[in-house]
């Protein structure tokens, strides 16, 4: 089944600034079309905190190489000996035990806290920090009094 591919030429048109969406967008739809190896789940744990469980069987944690980036998160897993001739005496060889890459947008503000690999699982806990400057602020109404004059002077002095 051949996917149609997405075109967002009249959004980007009309939409100014929104360029590394539509980009992401299309990357993600390219992406869907190509292989879907290693299996992976996203889960979201908490408005700020986010998971992905990726399924690596038979990589060691030295054979999985981790890189973030600003708003990229790049999983690779390359097998130790993999262009050695390893055949075997399998009469099926069902276990996928090839090299892969993951390429995962991060939103802005998002961070790897950790990362482990157990029973073939391997896990990535993100998390979100915003910023105090970019945190909504409360700001208090006064009572309707008259707002204290400003003495322009004393303003331009500061």
């Amino acid at each position: 089944m051949k996917m149609r591919q997405l075109d967002f030429t009249p959004f980007r048109r009309s939409a100014i600034g929104f360029d590394r969406l539509f980009d992401m967008l299309e990357a993600s739809a390219r992406q869907a079309n190509s292989e879907n190896y290693p299996p992976f789940n996203l889960e979201r744990l908490a408005e700020d905190r986010y998971r992905i469980t990726i399924a690596v069987a038979g990589f060691k944690p030295e054979e999985i190489d981790i890189t973030a980036q600003q708003n990229l998160l790049l999983v690779a897993g390359k097998k130790a000996g993999e262009n050695e001739n390893n055949q075997g005496n399998y009469l099926h060889l069902g276990i996928a035990n090839r090299s892969f890459e993951r390429r995962f947008e991060l939103a802005d503000f998002v961070r790897v806290e950790n990362a482990n690999l157990a029973d073939g699982l391997l896990t990535i806990e993100l998390l979100r920090e915003v910023p105090e400057a970019m945190k909504p602020k409360k700001i208090q109404v006064g009572s309707g009094s008259e707002p204290a004059a400003i003495d322009h002077r004393t303003a331009h002095a500061a």
